[in-house]
């Protein structure tokens, strides 16, 4: 019985973790959603939001830097994103 209720508890935390281990992938900010950009460190929904229309009225970014172009996202920021955000 202590091994069933192990393995279902071992099932169960596995299943939890499953989206936190997911997010090893970066985001690609050119492509992303507005849900898919408020996984990276420093930005909200409103700072999502924000840059996606950023990206459809200006086209693309070429670099992560030209997230600076969003109002609310300075330098300190895309620093934080060099590794959870790509092109």
């Amino acid at each position: 019985m202590k091994t069933l209720l192990r393995a279902a508890l071992f099932s169960l935390f596995s299943f939890i973790a499953l989206p936190a281990l997911a997010q090893d992938a970066p985001v690609n900010i050119n492509e992303a959603s507005v849900e898919a950009l408020t996984t990276l460190p420093g930005i909200g929904a409103v700072k999502a939001q924000a840059i996606v229309d950023d990206r459809k009225a200006n086209g693309d970014y070429k670099s992560l830097e030209d997230l600076t172009r969003v109002d609310g996202i300075g330098e300190a920021t895309v620093a934080n994103l060099s590794e959870k955000a790509t092109l």
